[in-house]
């Protein structure tokens, strides 16, 4: 290693060390110069403190690297008690951070610069959310926190132990593949119930229909569609906000097809895109026309991540994959077909899902293509008579006109397409 090389290092090391520093620096400056234990100057030193030793490490041996690494721990230790005297503080945060920026500035000059400038960057972000970390623990309720171990129980413990082979009939029952749908399906409900736990209805229908749709825009149809009885003058906002939810459900559905299958992306897109897009635009259209509207009532949405519902969906995904094989075996693809519309009546995931796998199984990819365009079409009428029969017929005609539209003109735009 040059000279040169090595500045370039530990200019890097500083730089690291600096950026850190300016977040520690900022956090504890109300408390003076001298009176904390590390600010910016100091996490700057510090870094370039980890880059000499790991030089010198290099020409000692790596035994070096330990001991100016209990060394600083020991420093930092005899300042951090002293700190608790005076400000009777008893936070390790920067205590620890202090020891990163030692190990970050070290492994810099051994040559991971990358790995070591977007710990950085993370670890900086990290330490200034404190304020929005807190505030969101504060609002984590318990059943939430459960829900949360109960993803990370599926997917990172089950998940990897299950075996990835067919068992059964035909070998549909494949552990792995089941288990990485339901966990996809968990994880997509998961990041939309917890945004709307965060941003919540306040911002209007329009927006609770955007974040609902991630979750079900079938139980954003329903809740919204029983507002309309408590607010008559308010269709245009109930039906923006129903109709954003299945828009958003038109991108989901693109979303979980392409995950499993790749190829599905682009037969998918010409027609799911322009359903999507005529159902946003009306949606912004009625919007627009619409007077302010807040919804005060939380939405009903169910907590997605009880260990029994995963469960459940895994058995209801198996049956699917079950009929899917046995009536495409006996009725062929009308078999498909007729399974794609009596699915949608309740949900598209899981058909969705069942023939992106399929498809992947020999299944024809357009066969697979047209069972999801049906169940989408059967899910949209189904929501359409929600709205008609809960919301009444100002709701329900804005709704089931735009929904009937932007099917007509989906499958019109994939017939063109693919013709």
């Amino acid at each position: 290693m040059t000279e040169l090389e090595k500045f370039k290092l530990l200019a890097v090391a500083l730089a690291i060390g600096l950026l850190i520093g300016l977040e520690r620096g900022w956090r504890t400056r109300d408390r003076g110069e001298g009176l904390r234990i590390a600010g910016l100057r100091t996490y700057g030193l510090i870094s370039v403190m980890g880059g000499l030793c790991a030089l010198l490490a290099k020409q000692t041996g790596i035994w070096f690297m330990g001991i100016a690494f209990l060394a600083l721990t020991l420093v930092l230790l005899v300042a951090y008690s002293k700190s608790l005297d005076k400000f009777e503080d008893l936070s390790i945060t920067s205590l620890i951070a202090s020891m990163i920026t030692f190990i970050l500035g070290a492994l810099t000059v051994f040559g991971n610069i990358t790995l070591t400038s977007a710990s950085a960057v993370v670890i900086t972000s990290l330490l200034g959310f404190k304020p929005l970390l807190h505030h969101w623990m504060n609002k984590l309720e318990e059943y939430e926190l459960n829900a949360t171990l109960k993803l990370l129980l599926i997917s990172v413990v089950m998940l990897p132990i299950l075996p990835d082979q067919g068992f059964g009939p035909w070998s549909v029952f494949n552990p792995y593949q089941i288990w990485v749908m339901v966990v996809l399906i968990a994880g997509v409900s998961y990041l939309g119930y917890f945004a709307i736990k965060i941003v919540g209805n306040r911002h209007g229908p329009i927006l609770t229909g955007a974040l609902g749709g991630l979750v079900s825009s079938t139980a954003v149809t329903i809740n919204l569609s029983q507002l309309a009885k408590q607010c008559p003058s308010s269709e245009n906002a109930l039906s923006a906000g129903i109709l954003t939810a299945c828009a958003t459900m038109f991108f989901r559905t693109l979303l979980l097809s392409s995950v499993i299958n790749p190829e599905f992306f682009t037969l998918l897109l010409p027609a799911l895109l322009v359903m999507s897009g005529v159902t946003y635009l009306s949606a912004f259209l009625l919007w627009r026309k619409a007077p302010e509207f807040r919804v005060d009532n939380d939405m009903a949405l169910e907590n997605p991540f009880q260990l029994g519902m995963a469960l459940k969906f895994g058995v209801f995904l198996l049956a699917v994959l079950f009929l899917s094989k046995l009536l495409s075996i006996y009725y062929g693809n009308m078999g498909a077909y007729v399974l794609a519309a009596a699915s949608g009546l309740a949900d598209v995931d899981p058909i969705t899902l069942t023939m992106s796998r399929m498809a992947q199984q020999g299944l024809d990819i357009n066969v697979a293509v047209n069972a999801i365009l049906i169940a989408v079409s059967i899910n949209s009428g189904f929501k359409s008579l929600i709205s008609l029969t809960v919301g009444g017929r100002a709701l329900g005609l804005r709704v089931t006109s735009t929904l009937v539209f932007a099917v007509t003109a989906g499958f019109v735009q994939f017939s063109m397409t693919y013709s």
